[in-house]
Order: structure tokens, then sequence, then C-alpha cells
């Protein structure tokens, strides 16, 4: 158990795993002290720091388990820095943020991982962890996964796209093979990249330049072969543990439905707020305004949103994370506006996910469902349960007060993200994070940081 400061927030509805219950939350120092369903008797509040919460809702800290902050992603450094990326993810409720180490080619991962430590440590809001991305697969690589397995990093990375990235399919078959007995799950960007280079080269040559040639030239069955791909190559495998990130296809939801039918358990799925409410049409927008939306996978028919928002609402999809990768558009994406192969590919989103899906499920989600996509199921899959995820004694003292009936809108020129649009400009939200706390430390009031960095590596 944590000492220091004692802190009870008093009078909220806590969100706990058997349902909602009135009550009182005490922190001590890092750590849960207590859950006091009912309350905490007056006499035993003297010498504590109250906050009174009455009419909110108190979840534990919310969990974006797929971020790509201050990275180079091939064409370009990303926006946000891990400094300026997680003070944006507190303000909007988020206290842990699970980042995408890349192992480039010519580098082991032990290097990767000093370097996004280098980065990282010392400057983050929020708590932080490392998936390990592999994309030098060989016998050093192979070596190496028991040592960052033991240096905290539970979950790694293949791609099945973007040149600089992929694997072949022998190569992803052995990270999983080696990452089995190590109890690892391997997230997996999944798109047929041999069919996507030929298809923007076809599209581009057609005389599509614009941001409309993005979705042309990587349509749904690029995503829903390479899922089905990679899920064989998981049950070949022994039923290797998967996480098929960034899920954006009812086609691709056909083919995670089919393996889970014959028996395939080890399937975990990931989407983002952008596959459930916004879809291709955006890329039409006019003065280069589909730039914004160029992400891959893209934005998809509204019958694919349709789809996914029901499997949200059904329990299919485990998670919802934001893929958060900013680029700003006026000197970064804008450097395509003669070819869409060229600009960056990524949406900014990890301040804004948890007003976002609050709000369009309002009618679909309670506050028990948004804490299992946006928080508890992060820390299931990826190693921080019961650490993380819970309002429980000993948890870490990561909290997020969500007042339901505040109600802002999001808009450029007032969030934290540093870059120069939002996808969501505009959207009207209800419901807002009040209070947020990260370690047992205040970062974050009604939207705004508080200014303290208190974010700590998480060894999962």
């Amino acid at each position: 158990m944590g000492t220091g400061a004692r802190t009870v927030i008093r009078g909220g509805t806590l969100v706990l795993p058997d349902g909602l219950a009135m009550g009182d939350l005490i922190l001590e120092g890092d750590r849960i002290a207590a859950v006091a369903p009912g309350g905490v008797p007056e006499g035993a509040l003297a010498g504590m720091s109250c906050q009174d919460v009455s009419g909110c809702w108190v979840f534990p800290g919310l969990i974006d388990a797929h971020t790509h902050m201050q990275a180079w992603t091939g064409m370009d450094w990303t926006a946000d820095s891990f400094e300026t990326g997680t003070r944006a993810a507190a303000c909007g409720g988020t206290t842990t943020i699970v980042d995408y180490a890349t192992q480039d080619k010519g580098m082991t991962m032990p290097q990767a991982l000093e370097e996004w430590h280098r980065r990282a440590d010392g400057t983050c809001t929020t708590n932080y962890a490392f998936h390990m991305a592999v994309a030098d697969w060989n016998e050093r690589t192979k070596d190496d996964l028991p040592g960052i397995r033991e240096a905290g990093v539970s979950s790694f990375k293949t791609y099945l796209a973007y040149d600089h990235l992929r694997l072949d399919d022998a190569q992803t078959l052995e990270v999983l093979e080696g990452l089995a007995p190590l109890g690892a799950t391997l997230c997996v960007h999944c798109e047929n990249g041999t069919l996507v280079d030929a298809l923007q080269r076809r599209v581009f040559d057609a005389g599509v330049h614009g941001p409309e040639g993005h979705p042309m030239s990587r349509p749904d069955v690029c995503e829903a072969e390479a899922i089905g791909r990679l899920l064989m190559l998981a049950h070949l495998a022994g039923d290797a543990r998967v996480n098929v990130v960034h899920l954006s296809t009812r086609l691709g939801l056909e083919v995670i439905r089919s393996a889970r039918r014959r028996g395939q358990r080890n399937i975990y799925v990931e989407t983002c707020p952008q596959y459930l409410l916004l879809d291709e049409t955006r890329y039409l927008e006019p003065d280069f305004g589909g730039a914004k939306y160029v992400m891959s996978p893209p934005l998809r028919k509204p019958a694919d949103r349709a789809t996914l928002r029901a499997a949200i609402a059904a329990g299919e999809i485990d998670t919802i994370s934001t893929d958060h990768c900013s680029f700003n558009l006026c000197g970064q994406k804008d450097r395509g506006r003669d070819d869409f192969r060229r600009i960056p590919n990524g949406i900014p989103g990890v301040e804004h996910r948890p007003g976002l899906i609050a709000t369009s499920f309002a009618d679909e989600l309670g506050p028990r469902e948004l804490l299992r996509l946006l928080s508890e199921n992060q820390a299931r899959v990826f190693g921080m349960f019961p650490r993380k995820g819970i309002l429980a004694v000993g948890s870490d003292a990561d909290v997020c007060v969500w007042d339901p009936c505040q109600e802002w809108v999001i808009g450029a020129k007032t969030q934290h993200q540093n870059v120069d649009h939002t996808p969501y400009e505009g959207v009207r939200c209800r419901g807002r994070a009040h209070l947020v706390y990260v370690n047992g430390v205040l970062v974050a009031r009604d939207g705004e940081p508080t200014g303290s960095v208190p974010g700590t590596y998480v060894k999962r």
C-alpha cells in the first residue's frame, strides 16, 4: 500500500465489476486504500482532502492501448510528443497509454525499448507502457524476446502492410511461436501490403491523385484477407494469442466470427472511434480537407460503421482505443497534395475518445459497458489487471471522475493535442472527465491540465 496524502472522492457512483454503487473512494499515495459503497462515516474523514463528486460516475482510470507518440512513421514525425500527447489524454480521462515502441530494420529490440524510454521517461502526465513492434525478424530478435518480456513488455506487434515494417507469413508464424511460451499477445496490422502497393499504383495511374484515392486503394478485401491469414497462422501456432487492431470492416468482422465459431479462442479485437463515427464520404471534403482522414485502414462505408456499432453493443469487440497518430494538415499532410500516397497516415484522437464514445453510445452503453471497452478489457488483454482497470483496494490510484451531464464542443482551438485540426470538429459531447487522478495526483479538471506530470512506466 502506498503512503502519503489521503484523498476521499465522496458521494459519486462507483463503477464496480458487479455493478454501480453510491459511495466513496479513498486514495492513499499512489494506491486505492478503500472502496466504500454506502460511504465512509464522517468521523473517519479527519485529515483527508475531500472531493465531493455527487452526480458523477467514478471510473478506474481509462486506458488507451494504441498510440503512436513522438514516432517516425516512414514519412514524418508525429506532431504529438509524449509530453503533449499524454497531457491531452489526461484531459479526456485517460490515465494510461500503451504506445508502440518500434524496432526498425537494422535495430535490435533492446535498442528500440531504450529509445522509447528516452523519449517518454520524465515527460508523461499519464502512465505509459509499451508494445514492441517487430520489423526485423532474425535470430538476434528471436533470442531477445525473453529479455524484452522481462522488461515488462507483454505484447508485441507485427505488420502485414507497409514495406519498411511488414513481415512475411513464415516470419509472422515464427513470431507467434516465439511468443507462445512467454504468454505474450501479438497485435497485428491486418492489410494485404502487396495488394495495397499494387492498387495504389493502379488508382494513381488512373488519374485519382487526391485523398479520395486512399480508400479506393485499400478496400475491405485487403483487411479481411489479412485477418483471415493472421488467424490461420495463429491457429497453426497452437491457438496463439492475437489482437486484431483497428478493425474497420464488416467483411473483417465476418472472418473473425468464422474463426470463433470453429473454436479459436485467443482472438481479441480492437476498433477505434473513427470507424464507429465517420465514413468514407469525409475524403471528399473540399480544399484538400479529406487529407485529415487519411489513416490506415481508411474510413469505410456507412454499412461497415453500422455493423461495427452493432458488434460493440453485442460484446463482439473487446476494446476501443484510438490509434492516435497525429500529423498537422499544414506542413505535413499537405505534402501529399498531388499524390495521396505521400500523405502521412494517421489522425489524432487520444483526448476525445471517452467523450465521443460516451456521447455516441449513450442509448446503448451504460457506465459498466463503457468501463469494459475503455479500460477494463485493455487492462486484462495487456497484462495490467487488477493493478489497473478496476476500483479495488491495492489497485493503482488512477481514477476518472466522469460528469455525465457536462456538455461541451470539440474544437481544434480548444484541444490539447498538439495538432492543427481534429476530425471531430464541432461535435457536441455530453459527458466529460471532471477530475482525473494519475498515481493519486490530480492531473486534469474539467478538460484542463493541472500541470502535474506524475506518469510512470507500467511494467506488465
